[in-house]
Protein backbone atom coordinates (compact mmCIF):
# COMPACT_ATOMS: atom_id res chain seq x y z
CA UNK A 1 0.00 0.00 0.00
CA UNK A 2 3.01 2.29 -0.50
CA UNK A 3 1.23 4.28 -3.22
CA UNK A 4 -1.85 4.93 -1.08
CA UNK A 5 -2.28 8.53 0.10
CA UNK A 6 -2.12 9.19 3.83
CA UNK A 7 -4.88 10.83 5.87
CA UNK A 8 -5.03 14.59 6.00
CA UNK A 9 -3.90 14.59 9.65
CA UNK A 10 -1.89 11.36 10.11
CA UNK A 11 -0.99 11.72 13.81
CA UNK A 12 -4.47 12.79 14.88
CA UNK A 13 -6.00 9.95 12.84
CA UNK A 14 -3.58 7.42 14.37
CA UNK A 15 -4.50 8.65 17.86
CA UNK A 16 -8.18 8.09 17.15
CA UNK A 17 -7.60 4.61 15.71
CA UNK A 18 -5.49 3.62 18.74
CA UNK A 19 -8.17 4.81 21.17
CA UNK A 20 -11.27 3.59 19.34
CA UNK A 21 -10.38 0.44 17.42
CA UNK A 22 -8.70 -2.91 17.89
CA UNK A 23 -6.41 -2.48 14.89
CA UNK A 24 -2.78 -3.50 15.29
CA UNK A 25 -0.03 -0.92 15.52
CA UNK A 26 1.32 -2.14 12.19
CA UNK A 27 -2.03 -1.57 10.46
CA UNK A 28 -2.41 1.91 11.91
CA UNK A 29 1.18 2.85 11.10
CA UNK A 30 0.82 1.64 7.51
CA UNK A 31 -2.50 3.43 6.94
CA UNK A 32 -1.29 6.71 8.45
CA UNK A 33 2.17 6.63 6.92
CA UNK A 34 3.91 6.65 10.31
CA UNK A 35 6.62 4.57 11.93
CA UNK A 36 5.31 1.82 14.17
CA UNK A 37 7.27 3.26 17.09
CA UNK A 38 5.33 6.52 16.78
CA UNK A 39 2.07 4.61 17.07
CA UNK A 40 3.47 2.64 20.01
CA UNK A 41 4.37 5.89 21.76
CA UNK A 42 0.85 7.19 21.23
CA UNK A 43 -0.62 4.02 22.70
CA UNK A 44 1.70 4.21 25.72
CA UNK A 45 1.02 7.94 26.13
CA UNK A 46 4.72 8.64 25.69
CA UNK A 47 4.54 10.83 22.60
CA UNK A 48 6.17 14.22 22.97
CA UNK A 49 3.09 15.93 21.51
CA UNK A 50 -0.47 15.12 22.47
CA UNK A 51 -2.86 14.93 19.56
CA UNK A 52 -6.62 15.28 19.57
CA UNK A 53 -8.09 12.30 17.80
CA UNK A 54 -9.58 12.77 14.35
CA UNK A 55 -12.28 10.35 13.22
CA UNK A 56 -11.37 9.04 9.73
CA UNK A 57 -14.83 7.55 9.33
CA UNK A 58 -16.49 10.92 9.84
CA UNK A 59 -13.92 12.44 7.47
CA UNK A 60 -14.81 9.86 4.81
CA UNK A 61 -11.29 8.41 4.64
CA UNK A 62 -12.32 5.04 6.12
CA UNK A 63 -15.53 3.06 6.47
CA UNK A 64 -16.60 1.14 9.55
CA UNK A 65 -16.67 -2.02 7.47
CA UNK A 66 -13.01 -1.49 6.49
CA UNK A 67 -12.07 -1.10 10.15
CA UNK A 68 -13.92 -4.30 11.01
CA UNK A 69 -12.09 -6.18 8.28
CA UNK A 70 -8.80 -5.00 9.72
CA UNK A 71 -9.79 -5.99 13.25
CA UNK A 72 -10.73 -9.45 12.03
CA UNK A 73 -7.42 -9.96 10.20
CA UNK A 74 -4.28 -8.33 11.62
CA UNK A 75 -2.45 -8.84 8.31
CA UNK A 76 -5.11 -6.89 6.38
CA UNK A 77 -4.03 -3.55 4.92
CA UNK A 78 -6.60 -0.80 5.31
CA UNK A 79 -7.73 0.86 2.10
CA UNK A 80 -8.35 4.57 1.87
CA UNK A 81 -12.00 5.22 1.06
CA UNK A 82 -11.55 8.79 -0.17
CA UNK A 83 -8.25 10.62 -0.50
CA UNK A 84 -8.14 13.98 1.30
CA UNK A 85 -8.47 17.02 -0.93
CA UNK A 86 -5.30 19.01 -1.46
CA UNK A 87 -5.25 22.15 0.62
CA UNK A 88 -4.40 25.10 -1.60
CA UNK A 89 -4.13 28.77 -0.83
CA UNK A 90 -6.49 30.93 -2.83
CA UNK A 91 -4.76 33.67 -4.73
CA UNK A 92 -5.49 37.12 -3.42
CA UNK A 93 -4.14 40.61 -4.00
CA UNK A 94 -0.39 41.10 -3.82
CA UNK A 95 0.86 41.93 -0.34
CA UNK A 96 2.22 45.45 -0.06
CA UNK A 97 4.22 46.70 2.93
CA UNK A 98 2.43 49.25 5.09
CA UNK A 99 5.03 51.90 4.25
CA UNK A 100 4.13 51.71 0.54
CA UNK A 101 0.34 51.39 0.75
CA UNK A 102 -0.15 55.15 0.66
CA UNK A 103 1.58 55.17 -2.74
CA UNK A 104 -0.94 52.84 -4.37
CA UNK A 105 -3.37 55.55 -5.56
CA UNK A 106 -0.47 57.35 -7.28
CA UNK A 107 0.49 54.12 -9.06
CA UNK A 108 -3.12 53.47 -10.06
CA UNK A 109 -3.46 56.98 -11.47
CA UNK A 110 -0.27 56.50 -13.53
CA UNK A 111 -1.50 53.24 -15.06
CA UNK A 112 -4.95 54.68 -15.80
CA UNK A 113 -3.36 57.67 -17.53
CA UNK A 114 -0.63 55.89 -19.49
CA UNK A 115 -2.19 52.46 -20.12
CA UNK A 116 -6.00 52.75 -20.23
CA UNK A 117 -6.15 49.35 -21.94
CA UNK A 118 -5.12 47.62 -18.69
CA UNK A 119 -8.20 46.21 -16.92
CA UNK A 120 -9.12 46.81 -13.29
CA UNK A 121 -8.50 43.14 -12.54
CA UNK A 122 -4.97 43.39 -13.94
CA UNK A 123 -4.23 46.54 -11.94
CA UNK A 124 -5.61 44.94 -8.79
CA UNK A 125 -3.38 41.91 -9.18
CA UNK A 126 -0.32 43.92 -10.23
CA UNK A 127 -0.08 46.28 -7.26
CA UNK A 128 -2.38 44.60 -4.74
CA UNK A 129 -5.38 46.89 -4.54
CA UNK A 130 -9.16 46.67 -4.81
CA UNK A 131 -11.46 47.52 -7.69
CA UNK A 132 -13.28 50.01 -5.48
CA UNK A 133 -10.06 51.97 -5.02
CA UNK A 134 -9.33 51.86 -8.75
CA UNK A 135 -12.83 53.10 -9.54
CA UNK A 136 -12.54 55.91 -6.98
CA UNK A 137 -9.27 57.09 -8.53
CA UNK A 138 -10.71 56.88 -12.04
CA UNK A 139 -13.86 58.90 -11.31
CA UNK A 140 -11.99 61.21 -8.90
CA UNK A 141 -14.18 60.33 -5.91
CA UNK A 142 -11.22 59.07 -3.86
CA UNK A 143 -11.09 60.68 -0.41
CA UNK A 144 -7.52 61.89 -1.03
CA UNK A 145 -7.93 62.79 -4.70
CA UNK A 146 -6.46 66.29 -4.18
CA UNK A 147 -3.10 64.79 -3.22
CA UNK A 148 -2.97 61.95 -5.76
CA UNK A 149 -0.29 62.44 -8.43
CA UNK A 150 0.34 59.85 -11.18
CA UNK A 151 3.65 58.13 -10.50
CA UNK A 152 5.28 55.08 -12.07
CA UNK A 153 4.45 52.06 -9.84
CA UNK A 154 7.89 50.62 -10.62
CA UNK A 155 9.60 53.72 -9.26
CA UNK A 156 7.31 53.59 -6.22
CA UNK A 157 8.34 49.97 -5.59
CA UNK A 158 4.83 48.54 -6.03
CA UNK A 159 5.87 46.12 -8.79
CA UNK A 160 8.83 45.26 -10.98
CA UNK A 161 9.40 46.56 -14.49
CA UNK A 162 9.11 43.03 -15.84
CA UNK A 163 5.70 42.55 -14.18
CA UNK A 164 4.43 45.88 -15.47
CA UNK A 165 5.65 45.16 -19.00
CA UNK A 166 3.98 41.74 -18.97
CA UNK A 167 0.64 43.21 -17.86
CA UNK A 168 0.79 46.01 -20.43
CA UNK A 169 1.69 43.55 -23.19
CA UNK A 170 -1.15 41.19 -22.26
CA UNK A 171 -3.64 44.06 -22.12
CA UNK A 172 -2.47 45.43 -25.44
CA UNK A 173 -2.77 42.02 -27.06
CA UNK A 174 -6.29 41.57 -25.70
CA UNK A 175 -7.25 45.03 -26.92
CA UNK A 176 -5.78 44.39 -30.38
CA UNK A 177 -2.86 46.74 -29.86
CA UNK A 178 -0.12 44.13 -29.91
CA UNK A 179 1.45 45.72 -33.00
CA UNK A 180 1.81 49.07 -31.32
CA UNK A 181 5.38 48.97 -30.09
CA UNK A 182 6.14 50.69 -26.86
CA UNK A 183 8.45 53.66 -27.11
CA UNK A 184 11.34 53.29 -24.60
CA UNK A 185 11.99 57.02 -24.87
CA UNK A 186 8.50 57.73 -23.53
CA UNK A 187 9.03 55.47 -20.52
CA UNK A 188 12.42 57.06 -19.82
CA UNK A 189 10.83 60.48 -20.16
CA UNK A 190 8.12 59.55 -17.63
CA UNK A 191 10.71 58.47 -15.09
CA UNK A 192 12.77 61.60 -15.69
CA UNK A 193 9.66 63.74 -15.20
CA UNK A 194 8.87 61.95 -11.94
CA UNK A 195 12.40 62.48 -10.62
CA UNK A 196 12.26 66.13 -11.64
CA UNK A 197 8.84 66.47 -9.99
CA UNK A 198 10.10 64.97 -6.74
CA UNK A 199 13.17 67.23 -6.82
CA UNK A 200 10.95 70.26 -7.43
CA UNK A 201 8.70 69.29 -4.52
CA UNK A 202 11.73 69.01 -2.26
CA UNK A 203 13.08 72.40 -3.39
CA UNK A 204 9.67 74.04 -2.91
CA UNK A 205 9.41 72.62 0.60
CA UNK A 206 12.89 73.88 1.49
CA UNK A 207 12.08 77.31 0.04
CA UNK A 208 8.81 77.50 1.98
CA UNK A 209 10.59 76.55 5.19
CA UNK A 210 13.25 79.23 4.64
CA UNK A 211 10.63 81.90 3.93
CA UNK A 212 8.70 80.91 7.03
CA UNK A 213 11.87 81.22 9.13
CA UNK A 214 12.60 84.66 7.66
CA UNK A 215 9.06 85.84 8.35
CA UNK A 216 9.27 84.60 11.93
CA UNK A 217 12.61 86.38 12.40
CA UNK A 218 11.24 89.64 10.96
CA UNK A 219 8.14 89.44 13.16
CA UNK A 220 10.31 88.91 16.24
CA UNK A 221 12.48 91.92 15.30
CA UNK A 222 9.44 94.16 14.84
CA UNK A 223 7.97 93.03 18.14
CA UNK A 224 11.24 93.79 19.93
CA UNK A 225 11.40 97.23 18.29
CA UNK A 226 7.83 98.10 19.31
CA UNK A 227 8.55 97.01 22.88
CA UNK A 228 11.67 99.22 22.96
CA UNK A 229 9.79 102.25 21.64
CA UNK A 230 6.95 101.78 24.12
CA UNK A 231 9.48 101.56 26.96
CA UNK A 232 11.13 104.83 25.86
CA UNK A 233 7.78 106.62 25.61
CA UNK A 234 6.66 105.51 29.06
CA UNK A 235 9.87 106.92 30.64
CA UNK A 236 9.70 110.44 28.99
CA UNK A 237 8.07 113.45 30.84
CA UNK A 238 4.56 114.24 29.81
CA UNK A 239 4.23 117.56 27.91
CA UNK A 240 1.21 119.45 29.30
CA UNK A 241 1.65 122.56 27.09
CA UNK A 242 2.59 126.20 28.02
CA UNK A 243 1.36 127.52 31.41
CA UNK A 244 -1.20 130.38 31.27
CA UNK A 245 -0.62 133.67 33.20
CA UNK A 246 -3.23 134.48 35.76
CA UNK A 247 -4.05 138.16 36.33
Amino acid sequence: MADQPTPLMPHATATWLVDNTGLSFEQIAEFCGLHILEVQAMADDLAGSKYTGRDPVYAGELTQEEIERGQADSSYSLKMQKAPADVTRTKGPRYTPVSKRQDKPDGIAWILRNHPEVTDAQISKLIGTTRNTIGAVRDRSHWNIQNIQPKDPVTLGLCSQRELDAVVKAAAKKAGLENAAADPAVEASDKAKLIEELRRERDDNEKAAAEAAQEAEAAAWLEAKRASEEEQLSGAPVDTGPASDEE
